[in-house]
C-alpha cells in the first residue's frame, strides 16, 4: 500500500509540475562590461583629454540588458540608454557594433533570430543554434538567492585587435600588407555559473543548453552577470520572433562586417606621408 500511495504522489507531482511548466515565464536583468586596452601616443592631446576619453570608452561597453524567457524560447534586448558619451568637438564614441537590438531564441526548434541595426542598416540574421559541449562541475556559489553550479567550454576564437591609430609605420611595406593572411587562432576558456532553481535551458546572448537558467558568464574580456530575476511576473509576457531588417544568415552578416570594418579602417588611416602622430586604441576580443 505504501509503494502505491509514493506512487501516486510521485504521478500528481509530475501533472502539477507539467501545469506550472506550460505558464512558466520570468524576465531576468543582466549588467555587462568589457575590458578594452587603450594606448595613446599623442603630442595633442594632453593627461585630462586623455583619462577623459578612456572613461568615455569604458561606458561604452557597460550594458543593461534584459533576457525575457518561458521553457522554450527568449527575447534578450539592450535597455534603452542616453545618447552616446561625447568628447569635445562633437566627436562621438562608439566603437562596438557586436550588440543586438533584439536577440530571439527558440531551444525547442534550435533556431535564433539577431535583430541588429548596424552602420544604419537592419539586418535580420537567422540560424541555427550550435549545440555547445559543456563541462560540468561541482563548485558552487550563491548569486542573490540561487545556488549557483559552475560550467564551462572550451572554444578556438580568432585574435582579434580592432586599432584606430594616426600613426604609421614606415618599415612595413605597402604590398605586404594588402597580403591576405590567415587569421590567427587562440583557445579561449569560457565559464558561466547556472542555478537548476531555475529550469530553462537557457541564458543571455547565445549563451544556452546547461540545466539551469545561466546568471553568470565569464568570456574572453566579456563579463555578464544577473542583476535582477523576477519569476512569474503579474504582467504575462509576450515572446515573439523579431521581424525588421534584411534578412541573412550569421556567415553572411560576418562577411558583411568584415567587409565594412576594412572599408573604415582604410577611409581613416592615415595619407601616405603623413607626421601626424595621433593616437592608438586597441580593443580585444
Amino acid at each position: 500500500m505504501t509503494t502505491i500511495i509514493r506512487i501516486m504522489i510521485i504521478a500528481f507531482i509530475a501533472v502539477i509540475s507539467s501545469v506550472n511548466a506550460q505558464d512558466f515565464q520570468g524576465v531576468a536583468t543582466y549588467k555587462t562590461q568589457r575590458k578594452i586596452d587603450i594606448k595613446m601616443d599623442s603630442t595633442k592631446m594632453n593627461d585630462a583629454m586623455q583619462k577623459q576619453m578612456m572613461e568615455m570608452m569604458k561606458k561604452q561597453f557597460q550594458k543593461t540588458y534584459t533576457l525575457t524567457f518561458d521553457k522554450s524560447s527568449s527575447l534578450y534586448q539592450q535597455e534603452a540608454e542616453l545618447d552616446k558619451p561625447q568628447v569635445g568637438g562633437g566627436f562621438q564614441m562608439s566603437f562596438d557594433n557586436s550588440g543586438s537590438d533584439v536577440f530571439y531564441k527558440n531551444i525547442k526548434d534550435k533556431k535564433y533570430v539577431d535583430q541588429k541595426e548596424t552602420m544604419g542598416k537592419n539586418f535580420l540574421i537567422k540560424d541555427t543554434i550550435s549545440p555547445i559541449e559543456w563541462k560540468l562541475g561541482s563548485e558552487t556559489k550563491g548569486i542573490g538567492e540561487y545556488t549557483c553550479f559552475k560550467a564551462t567550454y572550451t572554444k578556438q576564437v580568432e585574435k582579434r585587435d580592432f586599432s584606430f591609430s594616426g600613426k604609421i609605420n614606415k618599415d612595413k611595406n605597402s604590398e605586404e600588407d594588402k597580403e591576405e593572411k590567415e587569421p590567427e587562432m587562440e583557445e579561449r576558456i569560457i565559464t558561466v555559473w547556472y542555478t537548476p532553481e531555475i529550469p530553462v535551458s537557457n541564458g543571455p546572448a547565445k549563451y544556452q543548453g546547461l540545466p539551469g537558467l545561466i546568471l553568470e558568464i565569464h568570456d574572453g574580456k566579456l563579463t555578464i552577470i544577473c542583476s535582477q530575476i523576477v519569476i512569474n511576473p503579474e504582467a504575462k509576457i509576450v515572446i515573439e520572433e523579431p521581424t525588421k531588417g534584411k534578412e541573412v544568415n550569421q556567415k553572411e552578416y560576418d562577411d558583411i562586417m568584415e567587409k565594412k570594418m576594412k572599408e573604415m579602417m582604410e577611409r581613416y588611416a592615415p595619407k601616405k606621408g603623413s607626421k601626424e602622430s595621433g593616437f592608438s586604441i586597441s580593443i580585444g576580443g
